[in-house]
């Protein structure tokens, strides 16, 4: 076992230095390779973008060289993966400006700015029938990740999908007289009930907080109001889920969480950082983290710092009108790969990711080096310390990952998988649609105008009362133009 887990990480393969193959598009938007014509057609240069992936780094290139590795003994032919330079900035925006110099890699991540490219310009290959004729991809796939290829077929992206799941220390649950009842019956005064007491018991500044914004509150409560998806058909109508009573009944709940000090009066405020800061320190009670691999880093920073009994318990959606998370969005993927459709190696390109996406691929992508991330001992993987500074850059999904990991090091720890059952359990599937560009600055403008009047709401400096006039305000600043075009698609 240990011989062939060291030769499937080999990084014995030369690198060769050869002329880009991405394309360059003139002003006029004329197609030019850059390829050169003279290059042996059995040896290919993919050109790729990838998040927080450098030329520069020796990590990276360490990477990429084993990735090179590993698809050209699967293609019988030598492919190099090298990486295009981008600007400094935010990924989206350096993103946008390299495609819109005309540069366009063979094989590129996105994390939002993708659709005037898939869309507009048109530059995104269709992927649905790489992915059809797949092996490894194919078999990673879920159903929110084949409604997302379905509907926009020009980003793919094989990761739990990112719902949020509230998590608390299992010592702190435990000791709330109230917490087996939340189980039995998660219902939003139960909820109230359990906040008042993890506060109390613990001396804690509030019980629940979120960075900014009541996405990470909507995950826990929006069903339980009704709140069941984007449009919710009232009659024969669909209305927007933000303009509905039940929207209303929501935010008044969440205004008396804030009232009596269970939702942290900072919340407004609080950034990433400073959310996790306080869960960590004991500051608040409840926060929730994205299914999966985020809840692990939860799990596994709260026990370093409050020992083994602080381990985390997930807690169940609240219930009511219905009950579950937040719906996935199957619009479209949010991030993912695309592929250029000037590209002259599609075909290696979708490769690269096929390969990322079986047992070796998953093998590097996840664990790293046998060495450095990982031993073997006694037939099995040993997790290292440094596994904590690992990440895959490639597919995030555990799905068919079958490696011999020792029960010693689990790759996830029980709160990271129970999240993922919780999720599967409590899950649907929303039915937002991405807003066409002529209803997109009307649309952005009544987004502001929810966003401002719910934290005014919550935040008690406005009452909710005023929710009739807000929703006219919705409805003038294009928001009934927007639910005449929904009830056109939806069915």
């Amino acid at each position: 076992m240990k011989k062939t887990i060291s030769y499937l990480l080999v990084m014995g393969m030369a690198i060769l230095s050869l002329a880009g193959c991405g394309k360059k598009i003139d002003s006029g938007s004329n197609v030019q390779s850059t390829q050169d014509s003279t290059n042996d057609s059995s040896s290919v240069t993919i050109k790729a973008v990838i998040k927080d992936m450098s030329a520069d780094d020796e990590v990276s290139v360490k990477f990429l060289e084993a990735v090179s590795s590993g698809v050209s003994k699967e293609l019988g032919r030598e492919v190099h993966i090298e990486l295009a330079p981008i600007s400094d900035g935010t990924y989206s925006e350096s993103m946008s400006l390299l495609l819109q110099s005309g540069e366009i890699p063979d094989l590129m991540y996105f994390q939002g700015g993708d659709y005037q490219f898939a869309i507009t310009q048109g530059i995104l290959e269709d992927l649905t029938q790489y992915v059809d004729n797949s092996t490894n991809i194919k078999a990673l796939m879920q159903p929110y990740n084949k409604e997302r290829l379905a509907n926009y077929p020009y980003l793919l992206w094989l990761s739990p999908d990112r719902i949020k799941v509230p998590v608390v220390r299992q010592d702190w649950f435990d000791a709330a007289k109230s917490s087996k009842t939340l189980l039995d019956n998660p219902s939003t005064d139960n909820y109230k009930a359990f906040f008042q007491e993890l506060k109390e018991n613990n001396n804690l500044k509030a019980a629940y907080t979120v960075p900014g914004d009541i996405a990470e509150l909507d995950t826990v409560f929006n069903l339980a109001f009704g709140v069941k998806a984007t449009w919710i058909k009232e009659g024969d109508k669909y209305v927007y889920s933000k303009v509905t009573n039940a929207e209303k009944e929501k935010l008044a709940f969440y205004a008396g969480l804030y009232k009596e000090g269970l939702l942290d009066n900072e919340w407004l405020t609080k950034k990433w950082d400073t959310k996790e800061s306080a869960f960590y320190n004991g500051e608040v009670g409840v926060v929730s983290g994205t299914q999966g691999s985020v809840v692990n880093v939860y799990n596994n920073k709260m026990v370093t710092q409050n020992g083994e009994n602080a381990k985390l318990v997930i807690l169940p959606p609240a219930k009511g009108e219905a009950q579950g998370y937040t719906p996935g969005d199957v619009s479209k993927e949010s991030r993912g790969w695309a592929i250029s459709k000037y590209s002259d190696n599609k075909d290696v390109a979708f490769a690269v990711l096929e390969y990322m996406a079986g047992k070796e691929g998953q093998l590097l992508d996840k664990l790293g080096y046998e060495g450095e991330e990982y031993n073997i001992e006694n037939n099995e993987i040993v997790l290292t310390d440094k596994i904590s500074e690992w990440w895959p850059r490639f597919h995030e999904t555990i799905a068919n990952f079958d490696a011999p990991i020792s029960s010693k090091t689990p790759y996830f720890s029980e709160a990271a998988l129970k999240s993922l059952d919780m999720v599967n359990t409590y899950s649907s599937f929303d039915n937002a649609f991405v807003i066409p560009d002529e209803y997109a600055t009307n649309w952005d403008a009544s987004q502001a105008l929810y966003i401002e009047f719910a934290a005014d709401v919550i935040s008690g400096n406005r009452s909710i009362d005023e929710f009739d006039q807000f929703v006219a305000d919705w409805n003038a600043l294009g928001g009934a133009e927007i639910t005449e075009y929904a009830n056109t698609i939806l069915k």
